[in-house]
């Protein structure tokens, strides 16, 4: 690369990986600059699941979010709810379920008290 000549940025990667009897696990930094590529790769994995079965999404691998990543998260449970479907996100990182209450929309994330389904449902 000549002097001076800028680097190309580096691919941030995000992945909704499939673990089993309809539960998905999201890996990576859910922000802005991944929330497109997020959203139509989870669209994707959710599609194939089971139809009408409850989907549950692990949040643990989550490493960074920010709005852009919770409008993904709200953006997967609204499509679940078109489909007549529930969806239960759990290991909410800290950060993420913060700028969730802030906005007042953790009741699409959390699941309800005493069923175990999200907002979603």
């Amino acid at each position: 690369m000549a002097e001076g000549t800028a680097r190309p940025a580096r691919a941030i990667s995000v992945q909704v990986i499939a673990a089993g009897d309809n539960r998905y696990a999201v890996r990576g930094p859910l922000t802005f600059a991944t929330a497109s590529r997020a959203c139509q790769a989870g669209l994707r994995a959710f599609a194939a699941a089971a139809d009408h079965a409850p989907l549950e999404l692990d949040c643990s691998g989550i490493t960074g979010a920010d709005s852009a990543g919770l409008a993904v998260l709200i953006a997967w449970a609204a499509w679940a709810r078109r489909q007549g479907r529930r969806m239960r996100c759990i290991h909410i990182p800290e950060a993420l379920a913060a700028l969730a209450s802030i906005s007042d929309v953790q009741r699409l994330l959390v699941p309800a008290a005493g069923n175990g389904a999200a907002g979603a449902a």
